[in-house]
């Protein structure tokens, strides 16, 4: 029988080229590394020049090609740039596949031209398998791949500058929305945060920079989701779950789950979004007030979902409670605040057919909202208008959907597209009407800004 022909590694190839190096130059360099890392080897030209071809290198040698050319490149290589499949969990270290897969997320939404080719092969998973809390005892054995000279060293700056960035993204994400926000967020990710993930530091500074990864990562998967590309959005949470476990940071792990859950529900998966936030709720039995009401006023939302309103306006009343004993500290990530309760409440009573109270809560949810959170209020008129309309006050809905414009033009969202091209279906049936007749011209004018 003849032998299956083997496909070349175009990645290996191009990694070579953009490192300048020979195939026997290569053999060298690998012989090295190896010698680092404790392992005897004797490759030559013949061998580089196989693995070009489609041989698959032995699982001890894969993490030093890509650390190899992580060094030369000064970037962070991957497993899946290189052509290469990891090795078993136990052949690598705890914690670099949760780097390489951040790496790999982060340098397609740097480039959004190639983020739908991304979305059509990434799905969102409904029976995906949530990673568990890491036991405490094994998160500090977090470790760069190689601890070579030239792995640099990390300390507490390094931490806050990359809990700075968060924030300062977070408040462009509020004001300018996801699109202007994620791919700063991705090139961050990939460029500055993922090699301090890899590099030398103390156990606690270790787990410090695990944590205020975690929750950049979270930030960045949210920012996903609401540009509704829900498969990256899944894959940015999964991550950020593995990160905070492993940093042993039980908020950022609660949040993100609790922020699986509001996908979850978007999507219309009632039952796993409950899932979701009664698991987010019961990993944080400590919560703060604030997160506290965060994490059931997401649970009251999925209850009503399948329909227990009895247990959703129990967790109505906990989440009100919990909110009147928080500070007044706004949170950049994971904050919850009076608009955010009075939205949920609204999302209760629309889902217990209560329309006008509903309406009613919407409204409150705007007069309590920040000034700053222009994306919160471009998702919130656009709702409110929907559910004026479906309650027949239309000209209400324009009134409505006339804040929404104003709002959405300074906005760049995939999900306040979503609601442009909502808001135009719903009005056509009533294009004669004279309050629809009055904002066409202002609909026509934001679409050729939109353009």
């Amino acid at each position: 029988m003849a032998n299956r022909a083997r496909t070349p590694n175009e990645g290996l190839a191009r990694l070579l080229a953009q490192a300048k190096w020979s195939r026997s130059q290569f053999a060298l360099v690998i012989n090295r590394m190896g010698a680092e890392a404790g392992l005897a080897l004797r490759y030559e030209q013949s061998a580089v020049s196989h693995w070009v071809a489609g041989t698959v290198p032995s699982p001890p040698v894969r993490p030093l090609i890509v650390e190899a050319f992580s060094r030369k490149l000064r970037r962070t290589v991957t497993h899946a740039e290189a052509g290469l499949p990891l090795a078993a969990e136990d052949q690598i270290p705890p914690g670099i596949d949760t780097v390489e897969g951040i790496v790999d997320l982060g340098r397609v939404d740097m480039d959004p031209s190639r983020r739908d080719v991304v979305a059509a092969a990434g799905l969102f998973s409904a029976a995906l398998t949530v990673p568990l809390f890491t036991d405490p005892a094994h998160a500090a054995e977090a470790a760069p791949a190689i601890s070579g000279k030239q792995t640099v060293r990390i300390g507490a700056g390094q931490v806050e500058a990359v809990r700075r960035m968060t924030d300062k993204i977070a408040d462009i994400l509020d004001e300018l929305g996801g699109a202007h926000a994620r791919p700063m967020a991705a090139a961050f990710l990939v460029n500055t945060v993922a090699p301090w993930l890899r590099a030398r530091a103390t156990d606690a500074v270790r787990r410090d920079m695990w944590s205020a990864a975690s929750d950049l990562v979270y930030l960045t998967g949210w920012m996903a989701m609401y540009e509704r590309n829900h498969g990256t959005a899944q894959k940015y949470y999964v991550k950020a779950l593995k990160l905070a476990g492993q940093a042993e940071d039980h908020v950022t792990y609660c949040r993100t789950l609790r922020g699986m859950s509001l996908q979850a529900s978007h999507l219309g998966y009632g039952p796993l979004a409950l899932q979701l936030a009664d698991s987010a709720a019961e990993a944080a039995p400590q919560a703060g007030p604030r997160l506290q009401a965060f994490l059931t006023g997401q649970q009251a939302h999925a209850a009503s979902m399948v329909g227990d309103h009895r247990r959703a306006r129990s967790l109505l009343t906990a989440t009100e409670t919990s909110l009147m004993k928080a500070d007044n500290r706004r949170e950049s990530v994971g904050g919850y605040n009076e608009s955010s309760y009075a939205f949920h409440v609204s999302h209760v009573l629309y889902e217990g057919r209560d329309l006008p109270g509903s309406i009613s809560a919407l409204q409150q949810a705007l007069r309590a909202q920040p000034s700053n959170e222009r994306q919160g209020r471009v998702h919130f008129y656009a709702v409110l208008a929907q559910r004026q309309l479906e309650h027949g006050h239309l000209e209400a809905a324009c009134d409505s959907w006339a804040c929404f414009l104003d709002e959405y033009e300074h906005v760049s969202s995939a999900r306040g597209d979503e609601h442009f091209d909502t808001m135009r279906l719903r009005l056509k049936p009533f294009r004669n009407a004279r309050a629809v007749r009055g904002l066409s011209p202002r609909i026509t004018e934001v679409a050729m800004l939109k353009a």
